[in-house]
């Protein structure tokens, strides 16, 4: 099938009857185009979020296994209202639920991973002309319960059924041209990338690049699968997301991220002693409380200050943790801090050069822009700064690596 292209559509992409018609137009071209098509869809606009606000409304707790149940309902009205709307235009539309399809989940309602995904029925399909229009985000365990896939979970079921259908290629369509080296919106020379490794790919959609669900990226790897975003609002070829060739241009740095939502915690005066990091972050593992960088520092005294950053929505969560742990250590003090951001900058070229670290720090100097934490991988450094300065570390940063640039 190798013809066949999966064309997953997000929430703005169809966030009304005038927007599925449009969705409907690009689909009916690329089949005439000879193409065989499958389609994946998110929920009309922000039906899912007006679902999540109904639920809190009733139970600010709710049982999850019925959270889902209701959530997964809006994926079912776009799905049903693409297939008419091809249906009008000869296209041979046909909705599917991922439960009627087959894409079987664990049962971590919520936020639940795909185990397997049935293609038989569609596969058989396919080739006599119909058009599947399968809903996103969801699935089902194995107790035939209703299960959803997190914050852009469509896109992971886009790339999943891509790969069970050996696809073409998966195209992701969204509101945005592509994947660009910087957030367009808070800085106007961002530029649009015709392409981007996965690895690349994996640390900007970890780092806050928010265009695509990091599982889906992951998946995409694993497989193999091409993933190619594209904007529903206008014509254009997107950004590819591939492996690397070895062929390619090395850029040194291909894109920066920004993330604004988290917190940094510190305790301090802790025993300077082995097991300390494990004693400190294991009640926040087991509060389900995901922890991004960490930096210890020792002083004079053989004490030392343990700090970590949070996502902001569970910094009171792990302030209470480390408040109730501080006893334990004759009474360390615990800081909070809600006034950051983390700047990434993400390449594979960096593998190949020498003293990125350095020009980035000091064109973060040159702004007078304080490093508050560091971390880094093998093709990305991130740093921990006040959450005012952002912008003018993702202009000064663009500027020093040349990123409105195209390669020569």
């Amino acid at each position: 099938m190798n013809k066949l292209i999966i064309k997953k559509f997000g929430g703005t992409s169809v966030a009304n009857a005038e927007r599925i018609e449009v969705v409907a137009e690009l689909i009916v071209k690329s089949v005439e185009e000879g193409n065989q098509v499958a389609v994946v869809l998110s929920a009309m606009g922000e039906s899912t979020d007006e679902l999540i606000n109904l639920s809190k409304d009733i139970n600010p707790n709710p049982n999850l296994r019925e959270y889902d149940a209701l959530v997964s309902t809006g994926e079912q009205v776009s799905v049903a209202l693409l297939a008419m709307a091809l249906q009008k235009r000869n296209i041979k539309g046909k909705s599917y639920t991922a439960y009627q399809l087959g894409i079987r989940t664990n049962s971590m309602h919520s936020r639940a991973r795909i185990l397997d995904v049935k293609v038989d029925k569609i596969k058989e399909e396919i080739p006599k002309g119909i058009v599947p229009v399968i809903t996103g985000f969801q699935g089902m365990n194995d107790q035939g319960d209703i299960t959803t896939l997190g914050r852009g979970g469509s896109d992971t079921t886009g790339v999943a059924l891509a790969v069970a259908l050996e696809a073409k290629e998966c195209q992701i369509y969204t509101d945005v041209d592509g994947i660009f080296t910087t957030d367009p919106r808070l800085y106007n020379k961002a530029r649009l990338l015709k392409k981007i490794t996965f690895e690349e790919m994996l640390e900007l959609s970890s780092t806050g690049a928010k265009v695509l669900q990091l599982r889906a990226v992951e998946y995409a790897r694993k497989y193999q699968m091409p993933i190619r975003v594209l904007s529903s609002f206008k014509a254009g070829e997107g950004t590819l997301i591939e492996e690397e060739e070895e062929s390619m241009e090395r850029p040194i740095v291909s894109g920066i991220s920004s993330i604004d939502t988290e917190a940094k915690l510190t305790i301090r005066g802790v025993p300077d002693i082995p097991g300390v990091a494990a004693k400190i972050l294991s009640p926040v593992s087991e509060a389900g409380i995901d922890v991004d960088v960490i930096v210890q520092n020792i002083s004079a005294d053989n004490t030392t200050d343990f700090t970590f950053t949070v996502n902001e929505e569970d910094a009171e969560a792990a302030e209470k943790i480390l408040l109730d742990m501080s006893n334990s250590f004759e009474g360390g003090l615990v800081e909070v801090d809600r006034d950051i951001a983390k700047i990434s900058i993400v390449g594979r070229g960096m593998r190949a050069h020498a003293g990125i670290a350095s020009k980035m720090f000091q064109a973060l100097a040159d702004q007078e822009i304080n490093i508050l934490m560091i971390t880094t991988s093998e093709i990305k450094i991130s740093v921990v700064i006040k959450r005012d300065y952002m912008k003018d570390a993702i202009a000064c940063l663009h500027d020093a690596f040349d990123l409105d640039k195209e390669l020569d």
